[in-house]
């Protein structure tokens, strides 16, 4: 059996190929990537590196061919660009013939009015028209987007919102990445959903948690979408990503992250990582790296 996972230099993508490589050879491994130079550490661990570009559809019939299981990471951009990158890679593995396809896309999917929804919808409904074997991994809310405002409060600010009394499931990249290598390594996941979600939180739940870690209390400020807008502007997020931060602050305002769900724990067979315990990594990376 072969693997292949596409964007493993991502920060999901190279946490999905570590955790891969603990249980499954490194021959039976691949990757495909745009810059290959990225991923020279993997090949002198005997990973095989294809060159894999999902602009460059005539990249691809080469850098799947030979692939039993395809994990396609979520590319980010506007639809036209998205749905062109993901026709071609679909297009790739039904020409080398891939026998099953694991895609990480997004809380709910087929259903949620997050503004990311319809677009992991229309790829979620582009693999079910391959006919091929499918795992959608639904993944909720990365704990580690929240770097910035951790960053913030340990230097002493409050944290900022405008997302109400809205839940997410916050969740770590590694509890996520060890879920789709045992859904590309196990059996039984053809044609499956599965929706991988933390524990549904508030901001006063995840701030008050925070708190904990810190060993101090975190002021809360609950502001309006223009007011959150504007603060994040100030603070020197660039102009093109506000709309990205306040439809994110929107969403989880009107519930676009809350699901409940124990898919998490049945594909990890254990607990996904404590809240608590998930923070303080965070606090110890950031206290380490500056990150």
């Amino acid at each position: 059996m072969k693997i292949l996972v596409t964007g493993a230099t991502g920060k999901l993508g190279t946490k999905v190929v570590e955790t891969l490589l603990k249980t499954v050879p490194a021959s039976q491994l691949a990757v495909s990537v745009r810059n290959p130079e990225k991923a020279e550490g993997l090949r002198a661990r005997g990973v095989e590196v294809r060159h894999g570009d999902f602009d460059k559809p005539e990249t691809l019939d080469a850098a799947f061919s030979g692939i039993d299981r395809l994990l396609i990471i979520s590319t980010f951009g506007d639809h036209e660009t998205i749905m062109r990158q993901h026709t071609n890679a679909l297009i790739a593995a039904q020409h080398a013939q891939v026998k099953f396809i694991a895609y990480t896309s997004l809380t709910n999917a087929s259903q949620s009015k997050f503004f990311l929804a319809p677009l992991h919808q229309a790829r979620e409904e582009a693999i079910l028209k391959t006919g091929i074997p499918y795992s959608f991994l639904r993944n909720n809310w990365y704990l580690e987007n929240e770097i910035g405002s951790i960053q913030g409060v340990m230097a002493g600010a409050p944290w900022i919102t405008s997302a109400g009394t809205g839940k997410a499931g916050w969740v770590l990249r590694q509890d996520l990445a060890e879920a789709a290598s045992n859904v590309l390594t196990g059996e039984g996941h053809e044609n499956t959903v599965y929706e991988l979600s933390g524990k549904p939180m508030t901001q006063e739940e995840l701030t008050s948690a925070l708190g904990n870690v810190l060993g101090k209390e975190v002021p809360l400020q609950h502001i309006d979408d223009i007011a959150y807008a504007n603060m994040m502007k100030g603070a020197g997020v660039p102009e093109a990503y506000l709309p990205m931060l306040v439809n994110t602050q929107k969403g989880i305002r009107n519930g676009g992250l809350e699901i409940e769900s124990n898919d998490l724990e049945k594909l990890l067979g254990h607990s996904s990582t404590p809240i608590n315990e998930a923070l303080s990594q965070i606090v110890d990376q950031i206290s380490q790296t500056g990150d």
